[in-house]
């Protein structure tokens, strides 16, 4: 099962690096569970894969369009979890991050169902995302 499991995954990002998100849906439950960390106005627990779409278009305004993932490097499946090396980073109104970080999916029913996300520098995010 992990290697379907990484291919969703894979295909995950894929569609995001590409800006292919009418795929989203295919690969993103409409129960997903999104775990965003810190403490910044963004942070929480989002319930729901519209929920989700309207956080990501959060980054996008904030960001100006610059949030993107720089690279993705490791995907490792382990049974219904997939976790995910990478680099991302954003610029906006004189703000700049670019960090590494984790991901970890857990699939269920070939779709992406639940997501924690871990940042080499949460205070510099929290900074980067809160609006001020």
């Amino acid at each position: 099962m992990s290697n379907e499991n990484i291919k969703i995954v894979r295909n995950y990002f894929d569609a995001i690096a590409s800006g292919d998100l009418a795929k989203l849906p295919e690969l993103l439950s409409e129960t997903l569970v999104w775990h965003q960390p810190g403490s910044s106005d963004l942070s929480g627990t989002y319930n729901s894969r519209d929920a989700v779409f309207g956080l990501l278009g959060k980054f996008m305004e904030r960001s100006q369009g610059t949030f993107k993932f720089d690279s993705i490097g490791n995907i490792l499946g382990n049974g219904n979890h997939v976790a995910v090396t990478l680099q991302f980073s954003a610029t906006a109104a004189g703000k700049a991050m670019s960090m590494a970080g984790i991901d970890v999916l857990r699939i269920e029913n070939g779709k992406i169902q639940e997501v924690w996300l871990f940042s080499d520098d949460q205070a510099a995010e929290d900074a980067f995302w809160s609006v001020g």
